[in-house]
């Protein structure tokens, strides 16, 4: 079995962003306060009555799905281009019904952790992911904070899912404290529009910091290395989708150029809502760090909101 992952994207996903597990999980909130042990207790029940009952997809299904397509163009004698590792609170008597219904999709997943409670952050690294899934918003916070990969709170599953593309995998992005460090947000919440205007025009030749997202988007161009095809023609696409416009622009594509990341959809959109472009571009997912931006794109595509760090004066 490998142990090298370098050069294979590792998705570490909760059970509860892979499948809709909302039910059991209002079961367990409910008493959770007020009665700890009724909570486990009711949780338990409801899981092992329903273990071999199927599970609706979750926010990250799509995503892990077309993901794991990918391994099909894996070249021959080397390592898979992705990995999935479902990361989940579940006891392993509880999570039978994850196995259950991952076998019966017949995912390509092999590996899990099952932590009966505890949290699954202080596994990241063991299993050398790079991109971690939840709908836990403690668990994305120590995610975010410690700095060891990106992490998402996934939406809830859209509620008017529309087709996503067969044969391809569509990430999108937000760029500022997402991709690209929070700098330049700072600039504009502090001093407003015309400031952040003057100054990104100013430093245009300056890169930009890294982001939490930037060691994802390496990495996602790595897999585009490693695949057959041509970066042009690659079944992974990605997009930036930005509020910035001009004459903020420049910086950011001189930026990627810095990174040397080729990235296939670019975006300014001057302020203009993002969710008519996302629709047309019809994402796997998009990562943003507002609300504002993921409320109307989340009821028709998967969508995952990326936290600030504790100590951001973004917070």
């Amino acid at each position: 079995m490998p142990t090298d992952f370098s050069q294979t994207l590792v998705i570490g996903i909760s059970a509860t962003a892979l499948f809709d597990l909302r039910e059991a999980d209002r079961i367990f909130q409910e008493h959770q306060s007020s009665d700890p042990t009724t909570a486990i207790r009711l949780y338990r029940d409801y899981m092992l009555q329903r273990e071999n009952e199927p599970l609706a997809p979750g926010t990250g299904m799509p995503l892990v799905v077309a993901l794991l397509d990918l391994n099909r163009h894996t070249p021959a004698g080397e390592p898979a281009l992705v990995e999935v590792v479902v990361m989940s609170r579940n006891s392993p008597e509880t999570g039978i019904r994850v196995l259950n219904h991952i076998r019966r999709l017949n995912l390509g997943i092999s590996r899990h952790a099952f932590t009966g409670g505890e949290s699954v952050v202080d596994y990241l690294d063991a299993f050398d992911v790079d991109l971690f899934l939840t709908t836990n918003v403690e668990d994305a916070q120590r995610v975010i904070d410690s700095g060891q990969c990106p992490a998402a709170i996934v939406k809830p599953p859209p509620q008017e899912p529309r087709d996503l593309p067969q044969g391809q995998v569509r990430i999108a992005f937000d760029g500022d404290a997402v991709l690209f460090d929070e700098a330049s947000e700072l600039v504009f919440k502090a001093e407003g529009l015309d400031a952040f205007h003057r100054t990104e025009n100013d430093r245009q030749d300056i890169p930009m910091g890294e982001g939490p997202y930037a060691t994802l988007l390496r990495k996602l161009a790595l897999l585009q290395d490693r695949l057959p095809e041509t970066v042009e023609l690659s079944p992974v696409r990605i997009a930036i989708v930005t509020a910035r416009g001009a004459p903020a622009e420049m910086r950011v594509i001189k930026t990627l150029r810095h990174w040397g990341v080729y990235v296939d959809e670019l975006f300014f959109l001057g302020g203009m809502e993002k969710a008519k472009i996302l629709k047309a571009f019809r994402p796997h997912i998009f990562f943003d760090d507002q609300d504002l931006h993921l409320q109307d794109i989340s009821t028709a595509y998967p969508a995952g909101k990326v936290p600030y760090k504790s100590s951001s004066r973004l917070s």
